[in-house]
């Protein structure tokens, strides 16, 4: 029988380690039957080992750990490591390889371990090989049977992702419930979103979708590599992803977008299922991508832009066609393959991290967007894109830089019908304004569960002040960069334009108000003007493809010299109620010609029609662990039955996700409904509540309660 120590078990103290570790949020820790060790990367972890019979000795035993990552381990490639067991005590935690020593040996082996700043992120496994010292027999290797996590450490300064204001990492790592704003400009509001990422679901889901990418185990250290998976992986588009994308309202066969309440039901779906879940909007992708960034120990934030452009071709502006009668084309004749649009709000996520791709000074924040728009490589990806070459317009540095400048900053241009031009059209309008109007976040450290107290605006992260020198020097630095784009830059503008325009904005209506599409007319010439106006309102999806035609009118009108005249179209709510598609999204378009000068100018006003909160009542203090009844309410705004009714209730550390279902609602009805949360953990908490029907979508509410130690 061999000499060799004889290894009984390796304990990991997991529960221990979490805490200087910040790990002792996630749930996998405390499993009764299978705790989970989860450790950060750069820094000292605790294990024990203890063998049979006899005891460790320095003098005449040699003990060598061994760690290892993926199906293939190699040292070179940093998927594996070794600690070879010393009783000289030396400093590890500066070191870039594995280290070990030795806290105490009386009787078990007590060691403390050091993994480099650089190691991959994920799963590992553990081997401890044991011989005698100068013996010529085979070590004796001890297979531990329980994998241990290792993430990402933003709070050391070797690791990529180490974040120097560290404060900020309690909202950009350790918080589990955020805001997200959703709705066009002037109605955009804070959606409560639940990311969950300490859920028991969270880590092997991102892990599965580790498997399902083609990223080498060798490259799961590298942030820049693991977000542009995660913004691969979170769609499903091109693999097996984590999210099916879906925009037309029909959403029958899975779960609609809307009435997600968090991450958590999402991941825990894609994990049961191993395929991927029904359906996702950018918002869903957005906050799914938050919870596995956070869960793996990437700065994350969710990033709201409002009137965001799809630029379809690489030409850095949104581009519609007319016909020589002022009809607008159903298809771009310069992009066969696709059509640029513009999303009433488009949402994203910024990663912090360093960029040692790139030159000095673009580290920090990066845009990854999860939301399946235009292939990067082959796929749908995109990012991450350096905020700082976004706001500059440094296209050539990785990665998408120039489709994110084009969504927060492109032009918008009108073209129509002349074959008197080369391309066969002209420009007849240029907006160098409306693209990008307002980029918002939560505010660290706030949560508004009544109002947007906690939003923030990072607008001038992302491009300079809208119209000054500077904004317009990196718009036109991009532009010479691209090759598609300096020839729409380049083209001449339309010339006499003596009849100004102005289409009133509608910032928002209450469901079933009617309203009014103005335009406002003024001559400023010294004759007579004839004008036709075609002025139009439909329904609209958010990413501004159209759904329904409300109402159209057109207008003819000789306006004299140096005079005004306000054209005006009335809706009833009659007229559109029927018509609204999910999120009660709205486009009004205008656009006219003077026959005189052929000025032809157009315009467009995105807005929404407001749907009612739930009102969630609960008291403001409750006990852990004792039952509190919920009281969810609000009133039916439509004079149609909704059917097919359900609540969906979530909350960490109140409530497990769960869907009520609700008897159907008479028009105008009150739906009242009581349930009841039982607490898990002290401290504020916050609850977030949707409703959703066949006929109403996008109802939602949530309050925050501070929980109690039971004072019995």
């Amino acid at each position: 029988m061999s000499e060799n120590l004889q290894v009984e078990l390796v304990y990991f103290y997991p529960k221990e380690n979490s805490k200087p570790h910040k790990t002792d949020k996630f749930e996998l820790i405390y499993d009764e039957q299978n705790p989970i060790p989860i450790l950060r990367r750069g820094l000292k972890f605790t294990i024990a080992v203890r063998f049979k019979a006899k005891t460790y000795d320095p003098q005449k035993d040699r003990v060598r750990l061994i760690f290892n990552f993926g199906p293939t381990p190699n040292p070179v490639k940093g998927t594996r490591g070794s600690v070879i067991i010393s009783p000289t005590r030396t400093r590890i935690e500066d070191k870039k390889t594995w280290g070990g020593n030795v806290l105490d040996s009386a009787s078990d082996l007590i060691l403390e371990i050091f993994a480099p700043p650089e190691a991959p992120v994920g799963v590992w496994q553990l081997q401890v090989e044991t011989s005698r010292i100068n013996s010529t027999l085979p070590a004796t290797v001890y297979n531990h049977e329980k994998d241990f996590y290792i993430l990402f450490n933003p709070w050391n300064c070797h690791d990529l992702v180490y974040m120097p204001e560290e404060r900020l990492l309690d909202e950009y790592i350790l918080t589990d419930v955020g805001k997200i704003w959703v709705g066009p400009y002037g109605s955009s509001r804070g959606r409560e979103w639940v990311f969950g990422q300490f859920d028991a679901c969270i880590l092997p889901a991102a892990m599965l979708i580790f498997e399902k990418s083609d990223l080498p185990p060798a490259s799961r250290g590298d942030p820049i590599k693991v977000s542009r998976t995660i913004s691969k992986l979170v769609n499903s588009n091109d693999d097996d992803g984590v999210l099916v994308g879906r925009w037309d309202g029909e959403y029958d066969d899975g779960t609609s977008p809307s009435s997600w309440t968090g991450s958590v039901q999402v991941l825990q779906e894609f994990l049961d299922t191993q395929s991927p879940v029904s359906y996702g909007q950018c918002w869903v992708f957005s906050g799914v991508v938050t919870t596995i960034c956070r869960a793996l120990g990437i700065p994350s934030r969710v990033v709201s832009n409002l009137v965001s452009a799809h630029d379809a071709n690489a030409s850095l502006t949104v581009d519609k066609y007319y016909t020589a009668n002022n009809e607008e084309m159903d298809y771009d004749p310069n992009n066969p393959m696709g059509e640029d649009s513009v999303w009433n709000f488009h949402v994203w996520n910024d990663a912090w991290m360093a960029r040692p791709d790139l030159p000095p000074g673009y580290g920090g924040w990066q845009a990854i967007d999860a939301t399946p728009q235009e292939t990067s490589s082959g796929s749908y990806q995109c990012g991450p894109s350096s905020l700082e070459a976004i706001k500059k317009g440094q296209v050539g540095f990785n990665y998408d830089v120039g489709f994110m400048v084009a969504s927060v900053n492109a032009d918008v241009m009108r073209w129509k019908e002349d074959n008197t031009r080369e391309l066969g059209f002209a420009r007849i309008y240029t907006n160098k304004y409306h693209i990008g109007r307002l980029i918002l976040t939560k505010q660290p450290f706030i949560f508004d569960p009544n109002g947007d107290q906690d939003r923030q605006d990072v607008t001038l992260q992302y491009k300079a002040p809208e119209g000054s020198k500077d904004e317009r020097m990196a718009l036109y630095n991009a532009v010479r960069a691209t090759e598609l784009a300096k020839s729409f830059f380049a083209l001449p503008d339309a010339g006499l334009e003596d009849v100004e325009f102005d289409l009133e904005e509608l910032e928002r209506i209450k469901i079933g108000e009617g309203f009014c599409v103005v335009v406002h007319v003024k001559n400023k010439s010294d004759q007579v003007r004839s004008i036709k106006a075609i002025l139009s309102a439909a329904s609209v999806f958010y990413n501004g493809v159209k759904a329904n035609m409300i109402k159209k009118e057109e207008k003819d009108v000789a306006l004299q010299p140096k005079s005004e005249k306000t054209f005006r179209m009335t809706i009833q709510a009659d007229e559109y109620l029927e018509k609204l598609v999910e999120y009660c999204n709205m486009k009004l378009y205008a656009i006219a010609s003077v026959n005189e000068t052929r000025q032809t100018w157009t315009d467009e006003d995105d807005f929404e029609v407001l749907k009612p909160k739930i009102d969630v009542r609960m008291p403001p203090e409750i006990p852990i662990g004792k039952p509190t009844t919920v009281t969810l309410r609000f009133v039916n705004p439509l004079k149609k039955v909704l059917t097919n009714c359900r609540f969906n209730l979530s909350g960490p550390n109140l409530i497990r996700n769960q869907i009520i279902r609700y008897a159907d609602v008479k028009p105008g009805g009150l739906v009242k409904m009581a349930t009841e949360i039982t607490p898990r953990v002290v401290g504020d908490q916050v609850l977030v509540v949707t409703f959703s029907s066949k006929q109403l979508l996008d109802i939602r509410g949530s309050a925050k309660v501070e929980v109690l130690e039971d004072e019995e």
